[in-house]
């Protein structure tokens, strides 16, 4: 009897450590975290890239800080609507202390929540209004994406370059296409810095934009894709969030730049590389700022430097030799400050250099200019506000339709 005591005690020590060693002792995780409890609320679902990006660094920040999952709450499909506020109201009820949301259109009704529940921290991806309302319990977040938009954009003139030197297009063919969302500052500096990047490395490029109107329609963008190849061009990004664009690439055998994550595995023959916003490094610092007791700034923002934007691995079946050493270097003179993305000696507009030019820093309905964004040779994007403002239409690029 008493071997069989020690034998059960022994099992009872040995089950206790496992689940010490794992880090959920019982159902509370980490100590330090334990009045921590997040909402998530997302756009659409893991469907879109774009979506599942923020998905998957909320479940590795909880797993890296002991939280459980029973105190992470994700909901999905959550239009840019009123269904948005009503979304955050029952994250509320259901005891989160600090929720997150995704998309663009929720700021409004995520401030909605802010104001009626004081006690609870709203966070919120590219937004503008978070310096202007000046409540303190409301931020918006970004990340310098532009980097890594210009380091993809490299990989795609380095491709192009290759696509010349053998001889496969002439340098005046080497016109990439991008399928974008809306005519939003956040879309037009994307693409701006991407065609900046290729431009870099090969000088005659120059580019396509078909937007959608949408910011997940598997439908249009394959379609988008599709019309810009028909219009000549011989590599294409975007900054839309289905796979609908990179699918419409390989079926054509067009080199492609993809975006929140790497394609290869859908497009093995055409994904070259992509670039991400890697949203752990802004969930860390919120939570703790919040366990800490400490004010989370209205405006966050962070690049390579930080580790809050990257770049997937190269795909060497489709992108062009030494691709991967030069992108490497570029990234390490844009941590080092070497590389202004959106120096003005590397773009004109209308045929001219620019020396100053007011952006809508302050938002307003009438997108009116109200902060002087040049100086020092360079348009200091997401320093003013975390969001990108850059919204110049640059020599080299042509929309081709612009009614979003």
């Amino acid at each position: 009897m008493k071997k069989f005591v020690v034998m059960l005690l022994s099992l009872a020590m040995v089950l206790a450590l496992t689940a010490c060693a794992s880090g959920k002792k019982g159902d509370e995780g980490s100590a330090e975290y334990k009045d921590i409890k997040i909402g998530l609320i997302c756009l659409h679902n893991e469907q879109s890239t774009y979506d599942l990006n923020f998905i998957n660094a909320m479940k590795e920040t909880c797993k890296t800080l002991g939280i459980p999952e029973s105190r992470m709450i994700i909901v999905t499909n959550i239009p840019e609507s009123n269904a948005c506020y009503e979304a955050a109201k029952d994250l509320v009820d259901r005891g989160c202390n600090i929720i997150f949301a995704d998309s663009f259109g929720h700021e409004d009704f995520l401030i909605q929540a802010a104001k009626e529940f004081p006690k609870v921290q709203f966070l919120h991806a590219t937004g503008t209004k978070a310096h202007t309302e000046g409540l303190a319990n409301y931020h918006n977040a970004f990340a310098s994406i532009y980097e890594g938009r210009y380091a993809a954009g490299v990989a795609a003139g380095l491709k192009l370059n290759e696509m010349i030197e053998s001889g496969k297009i002439t340098p005046e063919k080497a016109v990439m296409g991008y399928v974008g969302a809306y005519t939003y500052a956040e879309v037009i500096s994307g693409y701006t810095s991407f065609y900046l990047g290729a431009k870099s490395v090969c000088p005659s490029v120059t580019m396509k934009v078909q937007f959608t109107g949408s910011w997940y329609d598997e439908t249009e963008e394959k379609e988008a894709a599709q019309k810009l190849i028909k219009a000549g061009c011989v590599l294409i990004s975007q900054h839309a969030d289905s796979m609908g664009a990179p699918t419409a690439c390989e079926t054509a055998g067009v080199p492609n730049v993809s975006y929140n994550g790497s394609t290869v595995s859908a497009c093995p023959n055409t994904f070259i590389v992509s670039s991400r916003i890697n949203w752990a490094p802004y969930y860390t610092f919120a939570i703790n700022c919040v366990k800490d007791g400490k004010t989370i700034p209205a405006d966050w923002s962070a690049g390579f430097a930080e580790g809050s934007v990257e770049l997937s691995a190269v795909n060497d079946k489709a992108a062009a030799a030494g691709t991967q050493d030069k992108i490497n270097a570029v990234i390490a003179d844009l941590k080092a400050g070497k590389i202004n993305v959106f120096s003005t000696d590397t773009f004109t507009v209308d045929g001219k250099k620019l020396d100053s030019y007011m952006a809508d820093i302050d938002s307003d309905a009438d997108y009116t200019p109200d902060t002087e964004v040049i100086k020092d040779g360079y348009f200091h994007e997401s320093e003013f506000r975390s969001a990108p403002a850059f919204d110049l239409k640059i020599d080299g690029i042509e929309l081709l339709n612009s009614k979003f």
